[in-house]
């Protein structure tokens, strides 16, 4: 166990604000994350993935766990499914990439989303009409408590739009080694109902209904790619905000004031999700600037580091962007980015 003392955390996270790690230390198997949970037992750390959904307020933090490990093993499968053990430092995106080269679907929506397999169940990610957890069947943690494995189903995960146990009522109890996948073999339904993504398969020379699934994660990639900075070249988190979901009556009448307004259909019933970015760019702060924390040009829903801006310059402007469009609609933003 190799433990590092002030290190320079700019390049491990991809808002690349300046943070210095008081004691550091990077796991790569196994035993070694269960030595460092017993060496930092009862003690504060943060447990660091791909840095992809978090901001440092501070320009110091204390003790940081870089999760690392890597791999993934086919356990078991049938004529129509497989299931996948991947480890929790697996970069998101290639392991989409891998799975549809293995011939594994359902993950294709969810393409070039940031980030490492662990965090996948935690943040529930999504995107284009998927949710991760309509493909996750288990997860492997241990409890950072008692240095014991456990292995919880899906349904008690409490998944949830952006969020699931692991970032709720379990925060800071587990720490997530590993996520069982159950994927698709062969041909199955695709999810393409998203304009953006009908239009995109249009311009490649197919259709929503000849497209197989790895030109549907082309699609994305490209919708991705024209909108949302590269976090190597301009420091960024994607969506800093949720898109916020109202109640029913609330919804028709902003919709009677603002006749253009993108609703959606929400988890419940009762309340309709509204469009984030859209309220922001109405809101007038698509492109605006402080120093070097701004709102991003191409896509409102993104906050970025232009190159020298603080965690704490950033949080700064998120909430005079989650002021301006309460003041506006009267609708409370709720940040998806988790800040340190």
């Amino acid at each position: 166990m190799l433990i590092q003392n002030q290190v320079d955390l700019k390049d491990k996270h991809t808002f690349s604000t300046p943070a210095i790690a008081q004691e550091f230390i990077e796991v790569v198997e196994l035993s070694q994350v269960e030595e460092v949970l017993r060496y930092w037992q009862n003690k504060p750390y943060l447990i660091l993935g791909g840095g992809s959904n978090l901001l440092f307020l501070n320009s110091t933090v204390g003790r940081v766990l870089k999760v690392n490990l890597q791999g993934w093993t086919p356990v078991a499968e049938t004529s129509q499914h497989v299931w996948i053990d991947v480890a929790a430092g697996v970069s998101w995106h290639d392991w989409v990439i891998q799975s549809l080269e293995q011939g594994w679907y359902g993950l294709e929506n969810l393409a070039l989303i940031p980030g490492n397999v662990g965090a996948s169940p935690m943040q529930n990610i999504g995107a284009y009409g998927v949710e991760v957890r309509e493909y996750i069947d288990s997860v492997e943690v241990i409890d950072r408590t008692t240095i014991q494995m456990h292995r919880i189903e899906n349904k008690d995960c409490s998944f949830a739009y952006r969020s699931s146990a692991f970032k709720t009522l379990w925060k800071n109890k587990y720490l997530i080694c590993s996520v069982r996948f159950k994927l698709c073999k062969g041909k199955h339904a695709l999810r393409t109902e998203y304009g953006a993504i009908r239009e995109e398969l249009t311009k490649m020379g197919t259709t929503p209904e000849l497209a197989g699934a790895r030109e549907v994660a082309e699609a994305v990639m490209s919708i991705r790619r024209s909108k949302l900075p590269d976090p190597k070249e301009i420091g960024n988190a994607g969506s800093f905000f949720k898109n916020p979901s109202v109640p029913m009556h609330i919804a028709q009448a902003l919709l009677k004031d603002h006749p253009t307004m993108p609703q959606y259909p929400s988890e419940n019933k009762d309340m309709v999700k509204l469009a984030a970015g859209w309220l922001i760019e109405q809101a007038g702060l698509k492109g605006i600037r402080f120093g070097d924390a701004g709102v991003h040009s191409k896509q409102a829903l993104v906050l970025v580091n232009y190159g020298q801006a603080s965690g704490a310059e950033i949080w700064n402007l998120a909430l005079r962007v989650q002021e301006k469009v309460r003041a506006q609609f009267g609708v409370v933003l709720e940040p998806e980015v988790n800040a340190i």
